[in-house]
């Protein structure tokens, strides 16, 4: 059993294979955590002294009792108002206006399988291996009563987590709060890693010891943001790739999110994570509920890159669902970068043609294909085909490309609006915006109220509509703008502070009606690229694009953070033209395909425009990419090298399950002169296994003697033995690479 629970000292312990986490009923009904760490048997409870801290309160049954105050001991889900002066989980205000949630233990139980969260994305159990706790806690004073569930997946050493308040009353109450988790841990130094960044540069590692006081990483936009990504790690000092305590904190949740971590009075650490408190304030009517979104707990003692293996393991089997979520996926062309909007159905089929002739299996339309669409400030909403771009409608441009052997995708940006659009002009209620006030613009559009069921039912009725009359294999889905005017006509006045939550939860029920009635369809998410990029989103989108930024060089320290948390087979990435266009780069085609093939791969630019031997080498570049991509969905990933802009090269690994292959990839994108050797210690094999060096691809500028290219007089041939164990332990020296920002593959085969 991954649960226990233990009559005598009242703890109840989830054990998953390397972790145990445990809590205990204590004194008055309060809950209490006791531990969350590596797995262990036994009552923690001995850790909590007596302690009598000055201006830290008592509840009022303990007035004799200084040593016992909330305000010092290790909560497993804490109210506001109720003498623990640290960061709450819940915030409650009753219709009278009194604050406080005075929770006490009512009841637990247990249960075979995964609790369900009803219109929230949240961990599949595909494997049959989860268990599932639910700890009730209630306020007499308000009628509140607060389901925690746990979810336990053992073999897969993760926790779910999530709260669900009732309202068991006679009065309605307000939620100012109602977080995901609360994670106290009383003892021990922290480090935190975040994920910040901006448009076109997102997800980018930072790691800083917390100071005394309160550290967030957050989002306001309403939605999960290229600023600042919800997933987040407490690392022990010192712990690095495969060494230390980590624990990482994933919610499943794409709108504005906030995880805030005090270090308290004492030095203790109190996380809570989920929904942003400011910007909500949702309306709980007697009888009625409301669930907190899915948070993901995994602890690591063997470093980061344990940590990220857990996740990425984790979120291919049980957050991505239907049939791509373990699956290799088709090689795309995407038009955008070829055409931009300026096109016609001619011109697709010259790109089209040139893309089947290169190997690619899928042709993606990009925006610029609807209503009078040949800009980015009209159009959007109306999704019918441009009368003059495509006068025959999609159904013929999508018969020829069939016929020349090739897949069928389509762009959309479904929950915005042009004001210059049919749709708005037919519907100028339908989009969140102030009364009395100039609606705040982004990229020209408004946004769709998703709040409304009736909008909600419209999305799904056109694009259904456009994928039961079309023969669509992938969407990519676009979101080009963050919420501005929190105001929803729909709602009434007491009720506008739920607009946020209510818009994500409209796109998620749009979104699981859509690929449950077509789970035919590749879904890709977007937003600008990589602003919400999120496991919330994965739960539909078992893909999503990175970043609008394609410059390889760049896309190394994107794709360099965006793997502590996020599998690759989740990071839509392309090759583009060179000289890039976000950068004016010019890079090899060799290395722009390196770094892009350690993603869900395709192309951005335009055949035609290639050489003769551009072309050739794509080809080739296809066909490697098909012969690895078992490898590239479902292998284990190593981190060999440290953040790219802290030297001038980068490497990582692809590792089989089984340890029977390994694919080495490293770009120099600084070469020096006279420079170090370039050596690294491989990771994930099985030390006591002879592999070969099969294959070695390099790629860009290559000079001097390479023996491992088998260039020079005195070059060995390829398919060199080496145990494994040499490999990790005595390690691998490359060859120097120069040029512009060359690159190198090297697999390795168990024999």
């Amino acid at each position: 059993m991954s649960i226990c629970f233990d009559e005598k000292n009242k703890t109840l312990t989830l054990h998953t294979r390397s972790s145990s986490y445990q809590m205990q009923c204590g004194p008055l009904g309060y809950l209490l955590h006791l531990y969350y760490g590596k797995r262990a048997e036994g009552s923690f409870d001995y850790l909590y002294l007596p302690r009598d801290c000055g201006f830290s309160p008592n509840p009022h049954a303990l007035r004799d009792t200084r040593g016992w105050s909330l305000d010092t001991l290790p909560q497993e889900y804490s109210g506001a108002c109720c003498g623990d002066y640290r960061l709450s989980a819940l915030e409650v205000v009753t219709d009278r206006g009194v604050r406080g949630a005075d929770l006490r233990y009512v009841r637990h139980r247990c249960s075979p399988g995964k609790y369900t969260l009803p219109g929230l994305p949240c961990a599949l159990d595909p494997d049959g291996e989860a268990e599932s706790l639910t700890v009730t806690l209630a306020d007499a004073a308000s009628g509140v009563e607060v389901e925690l569930c746990y979810a336990v997946f053992p073999q897969q050493d993760v926790i779910a987590r999530s709260a669900v308040i009732h309202n068991r009353g006679s009065s309605p109450v307000y939620l100012e709060q109602a977080a995901s988790l609360c994670l106290d841990l009383p003892f021990g130094t922290w480090e935190l890693l975040r994920f910040h960044g901006r448009h076109c540069m997102e997800r980018q590692p930072e790691r800083l010891p917390l100071p005394r006081g309160i550290t967030e990483v957050s989002s306001l936009r309403g939605m999960s943001g290229h600023q600042q990504n919800p997933f987040a790690v407490l690392c022990a000092p010192g712990a690095g790739e495969e060494e230390g305590t980590c624990i990482g904190v994933m919610p499943l949740w794409s709108g504005s999110h906030r995880t805030a971590v005090e270090v308290d009075q004492s030095g203790g650490l109190r996380l809570v994570s989920g929904i942003h408190p400011a910007q909500f304030r949702w309306r709980l009517e007697p009888g009625e509920c409301f669930a907190a979104p899915e948070t993901l707990l995994a602890f690591s003692d063997r470093g980061l890159g344990q940590l990220s293996r857990v996740l990425h393991r984790f979120i291919r089997n049980n957050i991505c669902r239907g049939p791509f979520a373990r699956a290799p996926r088709p090689v795309l062309l995407n038009s955008w970068e070829a055409a931009y909007m300026d096109f016609d159905a001619d011109r697709l089929l010259t790109i089209a043609r040139g893309a089947r002739d290169l190997g690619v299996e899928l042709f993606v339309l990009d925006d610029g294909w609807f209503g009078a669409r040949d800009d980015d400030n009209r159009a959007l909403g109306d999704w019918f085909p441009s009368p003059t771009k495509l006068p025959g409608g999609l159904e013929p441009l999508i018969e020829k490309i069939n016929a020349l052997g090739l897949k069928f995708g389509l762009w959309v940006e479904p929950e915005m609006v042009s004001e210059d659009s049919a749709l708005y002009r037919a519907h100028p209620d339908w989009v969140l915006a102030a009364p009395g006030r100039e609606p705040v613009m982004g990229r020209n559009q408004l946004v769709l109220d998703l709040c409304r069921p009736e909008v909600v039912d419209w999305l799904y009725g056109t694009l259904a509509g456009l994928l039961s009359r079309c023969s669509i294999s992938y969407i990519k889905w676009d979101c080009n703008r963050c919420l501005a005017d929190l105001y929803s006509p729909f709602l009434p006045p007491e009720r506008q502070g739920e607009v946020s939550c209510r818009y994500m939860l409209g796109l998620y029920r749009l979104l699981d009606r859509l690929t449950r009635a077509f789970p035919q369809v590749l879904f890709e998410g977007c937003a600008g690229g990589g602003g919400r990029f999120d496991a919330g989103m994965l739960a539909y989108c078992p893909q999503i694009w990175c970043s609008d930024d394609t410059d390889p060089v760049e896309r190394l320290s994107i794709q360099y953070g965006t793997s502590f948390g996020y599998p690759l087979s989740a990071m839509g990435a392309h090759v583009s033209a060179a000289p890039n266009h976000q950068t004016g780069r010019s890079s090899p085609l060799g290395t722009r395909f390196v770094t892009a093939m350690s993603g869900a791969f395709g192309y951005e630019l335009d055949p035609g425009a290639l050489t003769e031997a551009e072309k050739e080498e794509i080809r080739s570049q296809i066909r490697r990419c098909r012969r690895f991509a078992g490898l590239l969905c479902d292998g284990d990933y190593y981190r060999l090298t440290g953040a790219p802009e802290q030297g001038d090269w980068s490497a990582w690994l692809l590792v089989s399950p089984d340890r029977s292959e390994a694919l080495l990839s490293v770009v120099r994108f600084h070469p020096r002169a006279n420079p170090a050797p370039l050596h690294l210690f491989l990771r994930g094999l099985d030390p006591e296994a002879a592999y070969a060096l099969e294959e070695t691809d390099v790629y860009g500028n290559v000079v001097r003697g390479d023996p491992v290219a088998g260039q020079g007089e005195d070059a060995p041939a390829l398919h060199a033995r080496f145990s494994g164990a040499a490999l990790m332990y005595g390690g691998y020296t490359l060859p120097p690479l120069f040029g512009d920002a060359p690159s190198a593959q090297l697999y390795f085969q168990k024999q």
